[in-house]
């Protein structure tokens, strides 16, 4: 994260605009540590402290007028609930149930996210020791923590005493507990746990724990959360195991008087003299000297989540301590759906069984359910299971099915729960060979001989898209190897046993014969457009993603075996007009071949695109200053190409997850975020900005190459116009051997139309300069078959060769743009491009 001086300034946090206020504001007034110092602290431990926040609901603490003085406290918030109005639209959230309402709470699973929370004010992150699952429940905890507390007259040293006592209890119990000096007065101790407990027998055991310590030493320690048994004792806070209470997370800023942080120690500090809270210049330092001393706590959870004989083998032995049907149970009324509603939570079990269920509901889909945990893992797949490695399909996590319903098959009535006919599409076994809780699963399925999968073993992919506001969304791919082993009997992707072959939509692409091709010996792929218009074309804001609309070179990005080549629309090579992106791009893109659809914008010192930068950059004026003073950046926003498969046929929420699973943005190379179901937050984060405006794309439309379709559509803030440069006029006076103005035209059904002239917008050397450029292309007549009279007599008329870009106020009746303003030229475009865009 870059931030310069200045009282507002929007910073790019690893690919997401952050808008940061009053840097200089002092929050810390003891020790004079401003807003800046605490966004510089987030912002270099994001990375440790993120494992121990991610997809867990965070309360914070916020302390917007800073944290005071010991004479005069401030005034501090306290948040569970998150503001819809205020907060970013890429923040990931998570809801829960409260007995009046429903809280939804944000997940600090990112370092933007966390930079958010310090831009409020939020000083202190507070979170569970559980995570949420891939449906939005609470999975069991994953950690045991004791927060030992001083009471009055006793100190830091005495809580680690008491720590030391509750280390033998643990380890005894098996657990190896790791110390962290709270950043306030006391310590807390966390073991990391297996996830085969609920939070109430966490809990429990906690407070036998500490009822065990207060009886060995009750001199020493209370167990009680009462005040008035707390003098002169270490409280032990088992309570804080509970599924409704929270803890200071690991890395935390305290909103103390001085900037403490709640800060992971080795047991050896915690036997010296001099053990003390640390402050966040020391915690920064420390990290980078030694790492995460607590990296074992969350490496532990990860393990135990992939398939390991050992963790396969507690499966086979130890029962279910929680209930993973309740969710499906909650669904379903078994008195009346044909469906298997057992009464019981599901047994843990090793099984590998899987099942594809043909569900013809509201709409047809496929539903795609692998065995794990003693149940069947669930994902909607609209198009179904791709039967060839060239695209992606969309998988949708839905609850988790009990075993018994990869058997089922049947009519739900209507008006339950996914009414609709079931029918199995294949089943089988698979062999499983990765499963990243939450994240990605990778297994082989061997299906039925005359299963829809074809009758030969076929490897999957599932990967999590993380797209805030999409959360259960994933992707399924078939990897290589049986990509290409298509079965003659099922040689349509997702195709329904009981449906006829049906067109599918596919993007345009040129054919190897005649399309142009890149040095890596590509096709080159015309890229999408997109039709102008406004809000009142989106009806559904929920079926359409939005995305900036940036104000630069549209590129085409092909990536080959480390080969890096960039091209605009009309297949010129930017290459090497842009040479500091290939690097970067070679660096970002974690793939052997792609191509990729994107945009090149020039910044200037405030961040925002300048379009008069780019064109100083690509030496189309004479601005050599403006040239070296361009910092040049690559927005990519799609992805066309993935390992030699075309996926432009792939719906955009495919292709979008593709990409950011395949681009890590680096340096100028950007991943710009898309804007959810919010045109208006979209247009005001456009604004704000200073940018064109917004470009909203259809979710589930495929990619058109070389096509406008009004399946994306772009909204300005003010109205521009390409146009075509059919003339010139002297200036008068000292201008008289410079250009005045320039005429314009449009082509229509009769060739060339006149659209009027334009002369602002551009510098006394860019008039001198471009006598010389429009020489070679002058003409004796006008290219436009309707020249007004007065251009007759003073235009001097070119070939109509060159494309440039305008902003007006409106057109005038007889066609003609009035108080236009010239942007610059389009050397991107040709003649035939253009085309009104705003009526």
């Amino acid at each position: 994260m870059a931030a310069a001086g200045g009282s507002r300034q929007t910073v790019d946090v690893d690919g997401r605009r952050v808008t940061l206020t009053n840097l200089d504001k002092v929050l810390y007034p003891e020790t004079g540590t401003t807003k800046a110092d605490v966004l510089r602290y987030y912002a270099e431990i994001a990375n440790v402290m993120i494992p121990y926040t991610a997809q867990r609901p965070a309360t914070r603490k916020r302390w917007v007028h800073g944290v005071g003085t010991p004479e005069k406290p401030g005034e501090v918030f306290y948040q569970k609930n998150l503001d819809p109005s205020s907060t970013p639209d890429w923040v990931a959230r998570r809801s829960i149930e409260h007995s009046s309402r429903n809280n939804d709470y944000p997940l600090v699973n990112d370092r933007a996210t966390l930079t958010w929370l310090a831009q409020i004010a939020a000083l202190e992150i507070h979170v569970p020791q559980w995570q949420f699952d891939r449906t939005g429940g609470a999975r069991n905890p994953d950690r045991l923590v004791l927060d030992l507390d001083p009471g009055e007259g006793l100190s830091l040293a005495d809580c680690a005493g008491v720590a030391f006592l509750a280390r033998d209890i643990l380890t005894g119990m098996r657990l190896d507990p790791y110390p962290v000096t709270s950043g306030s007065k006391g310590i807390h101790l966390y073991a990391a746990l297996d996830g085969s407990l609920s939070s109430d027998q966490v809990s429990d055991v906690a407070h036998e724990l500490a009822r065990a310590l207060e009886a060995d030493h009750p001199d020493l320690i209370v167990s009680d959360m009462k005040k008035t048994l707390r003098v002169g004792k270490v409280l032990i806070d088992w309570s804080q195991n509970n599924r409704a209470k929270t803890t200071i997370a690991p890395y935390s800023l305290r909103g103390r008087f001085t900037p403490t942080v709640a800060t992971p120690r080795t047991w050896d500090e915690l036997e010296s003299p001099s053990l003390a809270q640390l402050d966040f210049e020391e915690v920064l330092a420390r990290v980078a000297e030694r790492g995460d001393l607590l990296a074992p706590l969350a490496a532990s959870r990860t393990a135990t989540l992939e398939p390991t004989p050992e963790h396969m083998a507690r499966f086979e032995s130890t029962p279910a301590a929680q209930d993973r049907l309740a969710k499906y149970r909650s669904m379903r009324d078994g008195t009346k759906t044909p469906e298997p509603v057992p009464d019981e939570a599901a047994a843990l079990t090793s099984g590998n069984s899987f099942v594809i269920q043909e569900h013809h509901a509201r709409r047809l889909h496929y539903d795609f359910r692998l065995e794990h945990e003693g149940v069947l893992v669930s994902w909607a797949v609209p198009k179904g299971p791709p039967l060839s490695g060239a695209e992606n399909h969309l998988a949708v996590q839905t609850e988790d099915h009990p075993l018994e319903y990869g058997t089922f098959e049947g009519r739900i009535p209507k008006g339950e729960y996914g009414a609709g006919e079931v029918s199995i599409w294949d089943s089988g076994t698979f062999e499983l060979e990765k499963w990243r809780e939450g994240k990605e699963v990778i297994a082989t399925l061997s299906g039925q001989p005359d299963g829809g999968l074809g009758g030969i073993p076929r490897k999957y992919a599932l990967i999590h898209t993380s797209r805030p506001g999409a959360e259960n969304n994933w992707l399924i791919h078939l990897m290589d190897g049986t990509a290409k082993k298509t079965s003659p009997e099922h040689p349509l992707e997702g195709k329904s046993k009981t449906q006829t072959d049906a067109p599918r939509k596919t993007g345009a692409r040129k054919s190897s014969i005649s399309a142009p091709t890149t040095p890596l010996g590509r096709d080159i792929i015309e890229p999408m457009l997109a039709a102008a218009g406004s809000a009142s074309d989106l009806d559904d804001e929920h079926d359409w993603a939005f995305e900036m609309k940036w104000d630069g070179y549209r590129a085409v990005v092909y990536v080959e075996n480390g080969s890096v080549r960039l091209f605009s629309r009309n297949g010129n090579d930017l290459t090497d007009t842009f040479p500091e992106l290939a690097g970067p791009l070679r660096d970002a893109v974690r793939a052997t071949s792609a191509v990729l659809d994107g945009e090149i914008v020039a910044l200037d010192k405030t961040g925002r695109p300048d379009f008069h930068l780019i064109q100083s950059r690509a030496g189309l004026s004479e601005d050599e200053s403006a040239a070296r003073s361009a910092s040049i950046e690559m927005m990519l926003f799609d992805l066309l190409e993935l390992e030699g498969h075309n996926i432009t046929g792939d719906d955009y929420d495919v292709r979008r997850a593709a990409l950011n699973q395949i681009v890590t943005p680096t340096g100028p190379v950007r991943v710009p975020p898309e804007f959810d179901g919010d045109f208006e937050a979209a247009r005001e984060s456009s604004l704000q900005l200073g940018l064109e405006g917004v470009v909203a794309k259809e979710r589930d439309s495929p990619y058109l190459s070389g096509k406008r379709s009004r399946s994306w559509i772009k909204v300005k803030h003010e109205k521009m116009q390409e146009v075509v440069i059919v003339g010139w006029r002297p200036g008068a006076g000292n201008a008289t051997n410079a250009v005045g103005s320039l005429v314009l035209g449009i082509p229509d059904d009769k060739g060339i139309r006149y659209a009027g002239r334009v002369g602002t917008g551009f510098t006394d050397k860019d008039r001198r300069s471009w006598v010389k450029k429009f020489a070679p292309l002058a003409l004796d007549t006008p290219p436009v078959h309707d020249a007004p009279s007065d251009e007759l007599s003073h235009a001097k008329w070119i070939r109509p060769e060159l494309v440039g870009e305008v902003t007006f106020m409106q057109w005038t009746t007889s066609g003609a743009l009035r108080h236009s303003s010239w942007r610059g030229w389009r050397p991107d475009k040709s003649p035939k491009d253009v085309r009104v865009e705003s009526p």
